[in-house]
């Protein structure tokens, strides 16, 4: 008679045999991997259970393709459950992300089958070509989306992560998930036995990552050449428009300003986060036109535009000259065309006598966070969100110069996306104006001090070490940090709460392969992933006759059974 213990084991030992539990054990185990728990050993280990799917010739259940994207499904909505906090509107956005990011669990495991099975390729090799391959699309699908990659698991490790210089974040992917694959292999799976030769490999690849690593770091210094104050405040972003929040912010960050000054020695540049500077830089072609929603005449128009343009160029000048020192501030921009008003997201360079030096408008907008599509055509989509309006798309970095250094900001998500931040960098070497450190300005008080600070933080340390080049970020409520060229966080502030940090940086003097060269990596990886799902699409097509049926003669019975019929 069986015991409820007995039969609660039993039921444990169907769940766990099941696609869909072990699925899930890779899935947790991942999740547990990444912030907010970070236990980073866990990710070498993680999709060994995904990789045994991968193994069996058999799957269990009638239908593993979806309890595979089942498992995807709720890990995605686990892992970025942040996406429900700035408004009760973007909790649609949370699901369908995560709708869309749970499809690729299927398809890794389908593609790597396919090349184990079909094509006879070892799963140590299988597996991470089609985990990096698929990572690259979807840094470039949809806009794109690197949050929660397998290789950002191993943001502290500063030795391994190294070799983003040679083939980006992609590149330590494909080494976590290579040794993954070797463990899988050696465990026992139906009639193959234990095999321990998949640790040479395993070895050899992780000890040559972090030797390279440990070469790349050797006698790099790089002496500091300017000193910048990054100012975080703490303000929870909200999605209605409040003027009076407008002189709190200001206020806010003013003082934040000003004690950043008296208690640091020497500041040659301070960076205020995206959009903390609340009074908008306006300006206006001599022949704008009159928005359709402004309640007065062609002539005070003109008056409200001028008197507007004057009063944010007025704001940002004073307060440099002030706080008697260069500024890098972010700031709502609107020009006001012929034909119609274009707003940007913009950063702002204002020189210690409060001349506007340069300015920099976001070039990587967030699909419904800064525009919706089709808006333009149909302005009436944007009453289906909160958006009041869709920001227009900026047209070239910028680089400024600082003591002798070229700096080149960039805005919130952009350090999210590993091309565009190396394509900017290289059109400003094109210009002959390479910048010498990166700055992100952002605004995470959507988040409210949740993950989401901590996976856009970890971003950044990839782009430094991808670019070779230190990353400065601002951020409003955190993460601001100092990153070097080699991915540390020399400083990083406080979670969800104001903080003031000081970065001495520097040229760093070491090239970037992948600077120049890109996705090479990754891009032979999702070449490979094409041929495997045509492959794949190829073997599920039914055969084809070239006969036709009235030409096929009626057999004729010789009473012996036919080849392959049972004797």
């Amino acid at each position: 008679m069986k015991t409820p213990e007995t039969a609660n084991d039993g039921r444990i030992r169907k769940w766990y045999r099941s696609t869909f539990g072990q699925a899930a054990v890779s899935a947790g185990l991942l999740w547990a991997a990444l912030p907010p728990c970070d236990l980073w050993p866990l990710a070498w280990i993680a999709p060994l259970w995904w990789l045994l799917l991968v193994r069996r010739k058999e799957w269990p259940g009638r239908r593993p393709y979806r309890a595979l994207w089942l498992v995807g499904f709720l890990f995605w909505l686990a892992a970025l459950h942040w996406l429900r906090l700035p408004h009760w509107t973007t909790a649609f956005g949370w699901v369908a992300l995560s709708f869309y990011l749970s499809f690729y669990l299927p398809v890794f495991v389908g593609l790597s089958r396919t090349a184990v099975h079909t094509l006879r390729v070892p799963v140590v090799l299988a597996a991470p070509v089609v985990w990096t391959g698929l990572e690259l699309l979807r840094g470039h699908l949809l806009t794109g989306f690197t949050m929660a990659s397998l290789g950002h698991t191993q943001y502290r490790w500063i030795d391994l992560i190294q070799l983003s210089d040679l083939a980006g974040a992609y590149g330590v992917s494909f080494v976590v998930m290579l040794v993954a694959a070797c463990l899988a292999r050696m465990v026992p799976c139906e009639n193959r036995p234990r095999a321990f030769w998949p640790l040479a490999p395993a070895l050899v690849v992780v000890a040559a990552a972090v030797l390279y690593g440990q070469v790349r770091n050797l006698g790099c210094v790089v002496k500091p050449q300017a000193s910048v104050a990054l100012i975080q405040g703490s303000i929870d972003a909200e999605m209605k428009s409040d003027p009076e929040r407008r002189a709190m912010i200001f206020d806010h960050y003013y003082e934040l300003s000003g004690n950043a000054l008296a208690r640091f020695d020497r500041v040659d540049l301070i960076i205020w986060p995206e959009t903390m500077f609340r009074d908008p830089l306006v300006s206006y072609h001599p022949s704008a036109a009159k928005p359709a929603d402004f309640d007065g005449s062609e002539a005070e128009f003109q008056l409200r535009l001028k008197e507007s343009a004057r009063i944010g160029r007025t704001m940002l000048a004073e307060t440099a000259k002030a706080l008697d020192t260069p500024m890098l501030v972010g700031v709502d921009r609107h020009d006001f065309g012929p034909q119609e008003v274009q707003s940007f997201n913009s950063a702002v360079f204002v020189a210690r006598d409060g001349r506007l030096m340069a300015c920099y408008d976001k070039m990587h907008l967030v699909v419904f966070g800064e525009f919706v599509p089709l808006a333009r055509h149909f302005p009436w989509l944007h009453r289906l969100t909160p958006l009041r309006t869709s920001l227009t798309t900026g047209e070239e970095p910028v680089a400024f110069e600082i003591r002798g250094l070229r700096i080149a900001p960039n805005i919130c998500y952009e350090t999210v996306i590993p091309h565009r931040i190396r394509e900017q960098v290289n059109t400003l070497r094109a210009r002959g104006v390479e910048p010498d450190v990166l700055v992100n300005l952002t605004n995470d008080g959507w988040f409210w001090g949740s993950s989401e600070l901590d996976m856009h933080l970890i971003c950044g340390v990839f782009r430094a070490v991808e670019c070779r080049k230190p990353l400065l970020i601002a951020a409003n409520t955190g993460f601001s940090a100092w990153i070097d060229g080699s991915g540390r966080i020399r400083r990083q502030g406080r979670r969800h709460a104001t903080d003031a940090i000081l970065a001495h940086v520097g040229r760093d003097p070491r090239q970037s392969w992948y600077l120049r060269h890109g996705d090479w990596l990754a891009g032979i990886c999702l070449a490979a992933c094409v041929f495997l799902a045509m492959v794949g699409c190829w073997g599920r097509l039914p055969p084809r006759s070239d006969a036709t049926p009235a030409s096929v003669p009626e057999p004729v019975s010789s009473g012996r059974k036919s080849f392959g019929e049972k004797q």
